[in-house]
């Protein structure tokens, strides 16, 4: 079994020829918290949406060793006009959810339920999403990336600007994920989220620069 979750290659990201991710090669740990940090423009989200296939990188090999993906966007990222409640929202993350028949819905109905509780959003399920607060909306969309049951969690952003409760509860659930064996990757600025992390990857420009684990 390979010790990584994924890997990054030669990776370089053009927009209108300039360089946003500058031969990048990276090894994702298997069932740690990878945190990537760095300056504003450093091309931090740009990677991590070319780690989730959500971006084709002008050059380069992606490599996931196997693993699923989910990939949860900053909120801002995300439509308020979209018309679905908070339960069909984290139901989402169940769309390509493998899951044993004859059971399969009631499985994925138990994956929404299960993620709801755990970022407690149980009581907001039929509230319109476009609704919800800040925290609100990305415990939400956290749900959904729980709700998947992914091997490799991608998080953009997931604490940045929220209220304290919703940072602590995002945190936790990070933390479980890495204990049940998720490989989790997230961008952020959070330093109380990038103290938990195992490993850092720090950007400058688009490269790769060393960065020290945090302390135990």
């Amino acid at each position: 079994m390979s010790p990584h979750s994924a890997s990054l290659r030669g990776i370089r990201v053009e927009f209108s020829g300039v360089r946003a991710v500058d031969d990048v090669d990276l090894d994702i740990a298997a069932g740690a918290l990878t945190a990537i940090v760095g300056p504003n423009g450093a091309g931090k989200s740009t990677l991590l949406e070319v780690l989730a296939g959500a971006r084709r990188p002008t050059a380069g090999e992606v490599d996931v060793h196997g693993s699923t993906r989910a990939f949860v966007p900053q909120r801002a990222a995300v439509s308020d006009r979209l018309p679905l409640t908070v339960r069909e929202m984290v139901a989402v993350g169940t769309w390509g959810r493998p899951a044993p028949r004859p059971r399969a819905s009631a499985a994925k109905r138990e994956a929404v339920d299960a993620a709801m509780a755990r970022l407690d959003i149980t009581p907001l399920a039929r509230h319109p999403f476009a609704s919800l607060s800040g925290g609100q909306r990305q415990r939400a969309l956290l749900a959904q990336g729980l709700a998947s049951g992914a091997d490799l969690l991608l998080l953009d952003e997931p604490t940045t600007g929220l209220d304290t409760r919703s940072g602590s509860l995002i945190r936790a659930a990070i933390a479980e994920e890495t204990r049940r064996g998720t490989s989790v990757v997230c961008v952020s600025h959070d330093e109380a989220l990038i103290a938990c992390a195992t490993h850092i990857v720090r950007l400058e420009a688009g490269r790769v620069r060393s960065a020290p684990a945090p302390a135990r």
